[in-house]
């Protein structure tokens, strides 16, 4: 690979209360994510401080970026080298945006 940056944003998180309350034990902390914050992959590598669930979650999107690959599920998103990947926590998922960074390529 040659550096090729791709942007990761926090975008929204979804709270299902109801289903806390109903399943889940009670956990004083969970998520330290916050909307808008951002991480750059290199090479498609995890990023420093990424959280490891969610890494997981969007790992392969974000490689097959790195390798110049997109177009997931045939136009799925309005850019094509882009997607929106959402945690595996199904209490309170994140949503993500990944794309290839602006400058892509580290000089």
């Amino acid at each position: 690979m040659f550096g090729v940056k791709v942007r990761i944003t926090a975008i929204r998180q979804t709270v299902y209360e109801d289903l806390m309350a109903k399943y889940e034990n009670p956990i004083e902390h969970t998520c330290d994510v916050k909307e808008g914050q951002q991480w750059i992959s290199i090479d498609g590598q995890k990023p420093e401080g990424m959280c490891p669930a969610a890494w997981y979650s969007m790992r392969e999107f974000v490689e097959s970026l790195a390798r110049g690959e997109g177009n997931f599920y045939d136009g799925w998103m309005k850019n094509p080298m882009s997607a929106m990947i959402s945690c595996n926590d199904g209490f309170r998922p994140f949503s993500f945006y990944i794309e290839l960074d602006d400058s892509q390529v580290i000089e």
